[in-house]
């Protein structure tokens, strides 16, 4: 169920089981998958993907190249850059679908860089910053900058 008010390009699909948010805009060749749950004010920019287990606050904005997978939620005020990656299974295998993927929380004000990978079953702490490219492999603590690979935090 979009909401009235959301911008949805007419290259995007959004599936109409999902939830959209008023004034939030989804651009060419987005996809949104049923049971999706989108907060109002987001950009969801060109080649970026939502599951159906995903949740994203208000004002989220995902770059190009962004894939937000079931068992991964993105609070209010969240920024993520091109490409950056997440994943949601610690031991994936073609054609085996876990019971339940690994929970990944991206707190309140939080912003990934581009090209930084975060591994399943991570929290990123509220106002923290993730480098362009790091790779996180532990949870990172609220208003830390962590980068590299892996992810440590910047001194």
């Amino acid at each position: 169920m979009t909401a009235t008010g959301a911008m949805i390009h007419p290259l995007a699909a959004v599936d109409e089981a999902a939830e959209v948010g008023a004034g939030t805009r989804v651009w060419q060749y987005s996809v949104v998958l049923a049971g999706a749950r989108i907060g109002s004010d987001c950009n969801l920019n060109a080649l970026t993907l939502v599951e159906g287990g995903a949740v994203i606050g208000d004002r989220v904005t995902l770059k190009c190249g962004v894939y937000v997978w079931d068992g991964i939620t993105l609070e209010d005020d969240v920024f993520c850059g091109p490409n950056a990656t997440f994943t949601n299974d610690k031991t994936p295998r073609s054609r085996q679908r876990p019971d339940e993927f690994a929970r990944t929380i991206v707190e309140r004000g939080a912003s990934i860089g581009a090209g930084s990978v975060i591994l399943p079953g991570i929290r990123i702490g509220a106002g923290a910053m993730i480098g362009a490219g790091a790779v996180v492999t532990c949870d990172v603590p609220a208003g830390e900058t962590w980068v590299g690979n892996p992810a440590r935090r910047l001194a």
